[in-house]
This record gives C-alpha cells, structure tokens and sequence, in this order.
C-alpha cells in the first residue's frame, strides 16, 4: 500500500483471477465524510474507480441533492478487487483486505463513515446489521482501535430495484450531510471542523 493507494496484492487468488486492476478509494485524502461499499463491480473494475455505473450515478445524486459532490468525499470498498461472477465477499477476502480500509480509514480520520449496503455495515460494525430498519442511524464504534462514527444506508443499486427505498437512502444522505456539516448556501463546501 502506497499512501491511500493498493498498489499490489495477491493475498486472494479467486479475486486475483477476476480483477483487471485493484481499485482504490478516490476522493480527497482529508474527507470527512467516508462512504464504504462492498467490493468493485463490472464498471468499477473496468474503470478503476468505485461506485461508477448505475449505482454511482444514484449516489452522485442523492449527493448533489443533499449539497454535496463527489469531489467533497471520499468513495472506497471493503474488497479492492472484483469478485467472480458479482457475488459477495467471502469473510477471508473481507479479512485479507481490513488491514488497506483500516490504515485508509486511520490516514483520513473522517468525522462520519457511511456504509453502502449489508456487507460493509456487517463488516465495520462486526455484528449482524438489519440495513432495512437500521438505514439513517449512527451508531459508534471502534475500528482499528480508533472510536468512529458509522452511518448505516442501503446500497444505491437498492433504489433500482426497490423504488420504495429511494426515500430512506436520500434521506440517509441528508443525515450525513447533516453530520458532515454542509454549508446552508448547498455550494458543497463542509466545515466540519465547527461541527
């Protein structure tokens, strides 16, 4: 790991063999506001940026709907590599890539930690997570040691295939904004350091 970057792995084979490239967080290395997914998918893996495609053009709008952008936070995963066929990470591949999203997490101490979706809301919290009912609540926890706060949201691609979920996800959005302490003016500018 250079930095905030994967460089090189090949601590998971089956993933290793799926990937075309290992892909990285993006977004500014103080962010305040993290949010976590699962793992990279097709577009993802393709372009080497989390949360491109369908999903990331949700979550680039509920952004923008709640005054913030891309550019304002940071995007990773808990798994840097695609695995085969789309499914879920297993909990060894899950295991085999925490040392990158703890030392990520620990390099841009965020003020919130939004997590994407069942996987990393289980894996961050380390207990099992009702994402449903639990979407839009904080709850505090140690990673690495370190005390974080953990904003649970269903996944972007849920608001796909569930049109009742687009409420709750915007309205998760707005809570992190909330935290985040976004600027009233909706110009994007957070000043987290007042909240």
């Amino acid at each position: 790991m250079d930095g905030l970057t994967v460089t090189a792995c090949e601590r998971c084979s089956a993933l290793c063999e799926s990937r075309s490239r290992i892909v990285s967080g993006v977004g500014p290395e103080d962010a305040d506001l993290v949010f976590v997914g699962e793992a990279p998918g097709a577009t993802e893996d393709e372009r080497g940026e989390p949360f491109v495609g369908r999903s990331g053009d949700v979550l680039d709008d509920a952004l923008r709907d709640a005054g913030l952008a891309r550019a304002d936070v940071r995007i990773t995963n808990c798994v840097r590599c695609r695995p085969p066929d789309n499914r879920d990470p297993t909990d060894d591949e899950l295991a085999n890539c925490r040392e990158y999203l703890e030392r990520e997490l620990d390099l841009l101490d965020p003020e919130v930690i939004v997590t994407l979706g069942k996987v990393p809301s289980e894996h961050l919290l380390e207990r099992s997570v009702g994402v449903t009912n639990e979407a839009g609540t904080v709850a505090e926890t140690r990673i690495a040691g370190t005390p974080r706060r953990v904003l649970v949201s269903v996944h972007p691609a849920a608001t796909l295939y569930d049109p009742s979920q687009r409420e709750t996800f915007a309205e998760t959005i707005d809570t992190a904004a909330d935290l985040a302490g976004v600027d009233e003016s909706g110009d994007g500018q957070a000043r987290l350091g007042d909240f």
